[in-house]
C-alpha cells in the first residue's frame, strides 16, 4: 500500500466513524421520544437508561461502567424487546442506521477489528435493510450532514468570504 493511500485512509476513518457517531446520537433522540411517548409514567432515568442500553447493544457497545452495567445485564428482555420493535418505532431511522451500521463495520475492517455483532443484530431484528447498497464515504456524509443538522448535531459551515 503506498504511503498516500495509507494517509488518505488514516484521515477517511476518524470522519467516517465521526459521521456514525451523528448518525447513533440522532437514534437515541428518537428512541428517547419514542419511550417518552409510548410510557410516560416510567421514570425518565429508566427510560434514558434503556435508550442508552438499547442504543449501545445495536452498535456492539458494551459499557462496562456501573451503573450501566447492571441496568443493561438487569434489563436484558427489555432491551432486546426495544431493538425488535425499533423499526416499527423509528421506521424513517432504518436507512440511516444501516448505513451507519455498514460504515462502521467497513470502518472496523479497515482497522482490523472485524466485528459483524452489530450487522447481525439490526438484520435480526428487521431493521438492517439487507437489499439497500452500500454508498461510497461521500454519500454518507452528505446524509450525515443533513440528518445532524435537522436534529441541531452538525453546524453547517460558514460560508466563505470572497476577497474584494
Amino acid at each position: 500500500m503506498e504511503k498516500s493511500e495509507t494517509e488518505f485512509e488514516s484521515k477517511l476513518i476518524p470522519i467516517m466513524r465521526e459521521g456514525v457517531e451523528v448518525i447513533k446520537m440522532v437514534c437515541f433522540q428518537k428512541l428517547a421520544s419514542s419511550l417518552t411517548e409510548r410510557y410516560p409514567d416510567w421514570d425518565p432515568k429508566f427510560r434514558t437508561m434503556l435508550t442508552g442500553a438499547v442504543i449501545n447493544e445495536i452498535f456492539g457497545i458494551t459499557n462496562h461502567q456501573e451503573p450501566f452495567a447492571s441496568f443493561a445485564a438487569d434489563n436484558q428482555a427489555r432491551v432486546g424487546e426495544e431493538i425488535r420493535e425499533f423499526a416499527g418505532h423509528c421506521p424513517d431511522m432504518r436507512i440511516p442506521l444501516t448505513d451507519a451500521l455498514r460504515m462502521q463495520a467497513l470502518c472496523d475492517r479497515m482497522s482490523n477489528v472485524a466485528d459483524d455483532r452489530p450487522l447481525e443484530i439490526a438484520g435480526a431484528a428487521g431493521i438492517l435493510i439487507e437489499e439497500r447498497d452500500l454508498h461510497l464515504p461521500n454519500a454518507f456524509l452528505d446524509m450525515v450532514r443533513r440528518i445532524g443538522r435537522a436534529y441541531g448535531l452538525v453546524i453547517p459551515p460558514a460560508p466563505e468570504e470572497k476577497a474584494s
